[in-house]
């Protein structure tokens, strides 16, 4: 598999989270993810402690807080849904100045909150410390399937090409005194989607034949692989293991 895009959110370092192979990143995100989303609710101390260890975890990764919290606000949409739920959940209800809420919607929003939040930023951590490609290689080394690991792979490589081509569609409208100030606009902007989709459409039936013509079978080259030793797991898997241990504690309690 050739090289990869580097990415925004990627932070070049040299942290033992860094040096990681990225399969074994791939396992600890996913594990510690199912974990939190299997903990209970109510035990709000455990979501504490999670929040703790990302932070440790960011820490050793050299990520800035300001960092991180900065690219949390991805989760805004989720954010403005959690703070409806106390309104429009049906159930017993509380005063909060003055305002009637439900506190199933509360703990709901408290859920979706918290499970999300970590979710996001145990992502963000990942992606801050692992290449692209990197990614794209743990994931065909943890033997997903090979289809869907080309399609993300093209999607990353091409996802630029076709922006760019938008871009300048974009500035050819301008050229010719086009700006989309209404309704009345759309038109134009359908057909310059749907003429954006043909060469989008085009642009990958060119490259496909090209890849035939040098030998592609179906499957992506692998130039290195990457092995991760037992103590590189074993150094992945204390964030997830940690947290299974909070976890079954929260249930217990």
């Amino acid at each position: 598999m050739g090289a990869g895009h580097s990415h925004k959110l990627y932070r070049h370092g040299h942290s033992p989270v860094h040096e990681l192979p990225a399969h074994c990143k791939l396992v600890a995100v996913f594990c510690f993810v199912l974990v939190v989303v299997s903990t209970p609710r109510e035990a709000v101390w455990a979501f504490g402690l999670y929040a703790v260890l990302l932070a440790t975890v960011a820490a050793v990764a050299r990520v800035p807080a300001g960092y991180l919290l900065r690219r949390l606000l991805i989760e805004i949409p989720f954010v403005a849904f959690a703070l409806l739920m106390p309104f429009v959940v049906p159930g017993e209800q509380v005063s909060f100045l003055g305002l009637s809420l439900s506190v199933p919607g509360l703990w709901g929003a408290w859920n979706i909150l918290a499970k999300g939040t970590l979710g996001v930023a145990a992502s963000v951590i990942l992606a801050s410390t692992t290449e692209l490609r990197s990614l794209l290689l743990g994931l065909q080394r943890l033997r997903l399937p090979p289809l869907l690991v080309q399609i993300a792979s093209f999607m990353i490589r091409y996802g630029d090409v076709i922006a760019d081509e938008m871009r300048r569609m974009s500035i050819a409208r301008r050229s010719r005194g086009f700006e989309a100030k209404g309704v009345r606009h759309w038109g134009v902007l359908a057909k310059s989607a749907g003429a954006l989709f043909i060469r989008s459409y085009e642009r990958g039936e060119r490259v496909h034949l090209a890849m035939v013509s040098r030998g592609y079978t179906g499957t992506m080259p692998v130039i290195d692989e990457v092995t991760a030793s037992r103590a590189q797991w074993s150094y992945a898997a204390a964030l997830p293991v940690t947290a299974l241990a909070v976890c079954l504690l929260g249930w217990t309690l």
